[in-house]
């Protein structure tokens, strides 16, 4: 029984975040990539949502109007 093993229950195979044995040392699954587009794209958004509500806030605030 390897270190990878310990815990796991006979003829339990491992979860699909396992890599295969003949894989590359320091190899992992990624998740898929329409998931970190979707992530990145929600934290973009976020971003420039609260860029746009914090331009306004300053706009109805004055800070843009000349004196």
């Amino acid at each position: 029984m390897t270190s990878r093993d310990e815990g796991r229950a006979d003829g339990v195979p491992p979860g699909p975040d396992v890599p295969p044995p003949e894989a590359e040392p320091g190899a992992a699954r990624r998740g898929p990539a329409w998931l970190i587009v979707g992530v990145v794209a929600a934290a973009l958004l976020v971003c420039c949502c609260s860029a746009v509500v914090g331009l306004a806030l300053s706009w109805s605030a004055g800070v843009f109007h000349p004196r």
